[in-house]
């Protein structure tokens, strides 16, 4: 069997299935693309323009979720959704979430915060595997960053309203820790990684970072995902 993963390097969604693939000790290749080009390649490939994307010798899967219930089906054990049925709701509510709600915030505070310090791209190219030189992504930057914000639909308006609605987020974070439905570093769900790769990501954002650190969800993202590229500085994202 032969497994490819087509990733942008620091997407919290392919860390995501990054480590859904270590916890089913599955090997795989990875395609790294540099953004915005995961734009017309991933659509040429997959039909649709976003990242991760898996190829399972000729069949082809998108999106995080989707790809972790294929990687269910393949290697069942260890399993990233519960059998307990109720538990088993829970952790595909939050999951949900963590997919349509949570993620897409990380995504518009990064790319706002770019816009204004696209220096801090480099910090973020760091582990990347296509090895671009930081001068060359120093030059790049400014457009780059011009592009992402369009592709994300973001701008400082945005990111100040999501800064001010992420206290509650996190709020809703630690509740699912708190009852059990997420939280185990040793058997991490579904739900673990779409949402906890998130909070690892904003982590990384010194604007954000003070609202989240103290938290348990921040203690249980650095388990789960203990290194991150970047360090977007204070200030950039509030401009």
């Amino acid at each position: 069997m032969r497994v490819t993963l087509y990733v942008v390097h620091g997407s919290h969604p392919c860390a995501a299935v990054e480590k859904a693939l270590a916890i089913k000790g599955l090997r795989y290749r990875v395609i790294e693309w540099p953004p915005p080009m995961q734009v017309p390649m991933q659509t040429v490939i997959f039909g649709g323009r976003t990242v991760p994307g898996l190829r399972i010798d000729g069949e082809k899967i998108l999106g995080s979720r989707v790809i972790m219930r294929r990687l269910d089906e393949l290697v069942p054990d260890p399993p990233l959704l519960p059998a307990d049925p109720e538990r088993r709701s829970r952790v595909l509510g939050a999951e949900q979430w963590g997919d349509e709600v949570f993620q897409p915030i990380a995504r518009e505070l990064i790319w706002a915060g770019f816009v204004h310090r696209p220096d801090a791209m480099v910090s973020y190219n760091e582990h990347s595997r296509l090895h671009v030189p930081g001068p060359a992504v120093r030059l790049i930057g400014p457009v780059i960053a011009r592009l992402g914000r369009g592709l994300n639909k973001t701008s400082d308006a945005v990111a100040r309203t999501d800064l001010t609605a992420l206290p509650a987020h996190l709020d809703t974070v630690d509740g699912w820790i708190a009852d059990g439905t997420i939280g185990d570093a040793d058997r991490p769900n579904a739900a673990d990684l779409q949402i906890l790769s998130t909070v690892r990501l904003m982590l990384t954002f010194g604007d954000a970072r003070p609202l989240i650190e103290g938290r348990p969800c921040a203690t249980a993202a650095r388990a789960v995902f203990p290194d991150a590229d970047g360090e977007l500085p204070a200030g950039a994202i509030a401009a």
